[in-house]
């Protein structure tokens, strides 16, 4: 990236709906050029527009999920696992003692317990030597988050984890919503 494309970045990190004028402005170049420019990013995988949703904003409630995995399969299994989870934000590969770390979010506090320690928890996985779980109290900085919306379809019997909510006593009690990617959710994702 080059100076020119650095402003593009910087441009749309301000205000990610920024026209081609405004960025033309801001690095001299014409519209066209920063359209060039914009595209370019895009087709190599530099940048990417999308639609981020501030948790705080919406009620949800984001978690840290740390997992020291006790070997490589037992990695590939909760990703593959977890992969199309509407509740999962981020998943790190890390080199510290905690190996694997994962965002998500809940709708309320009891299903942030469920996420913590049911089945459908991914410190239920099969492969762990150790696991933490910290409730994020606030986002600083980035406030924004990624946020799955396109997973939570509310279309499947089984959640994408391969866990049925159903017969779950949290869920059964409402002291969990379920999982947005199934029939019987009842959060707000």
């Amino acid at each position: 990236m080059d100076e020119v494309d650095k402003q593009i970045v910087k441009s749309l990190q301000t205000d990610g709906r920024a026209t081609l004028e405004e960025m033309a402005k801001a690095t001299g170049f014409t519209s066209m050029g920063v359209k060039k420019r914009l595209q370019k990013l895009i087709d190599q995988n530099v940048v990417k527009t999308q639609a981020l949703v501030n948790p705080s904003a919406t009620g949800l409630l984001p978690a840290l999920v740390m997992l020291e995995m006790a070997d490589p399969k037992a990695t590939q299994d909760v990703l593959a696992r977890f992969q199309q989870c509407p509740r999962v934000v981020y998943m790190f590969k890390t080199m510290g003692g905690f190996n694997l770390i994962a965002v998500v979010v809940a709708e309320n506090q009891d299903t942030l317990a469920s996420i913590s320690s049911e089945e459908c928890s991914m410190r239920s996985c099969p492969g762990i030597r150790r696991s933490e779980f910290y409730p994020i109290g606030e986002t600083l900085y980035a406030p924004f988050l990624p946020i799955r919306e396109n997973l939570a379809t509310h279309d499947k019997t089984t959640a994408p984890c391969g866990v049925d909510c159903a017969p779950c006593p949290r869920f059964q009690a409402k002291e969990c919503v379920g999982c947005p990617a199934t029939s019987n959710y009842k959060g707000t994702l």
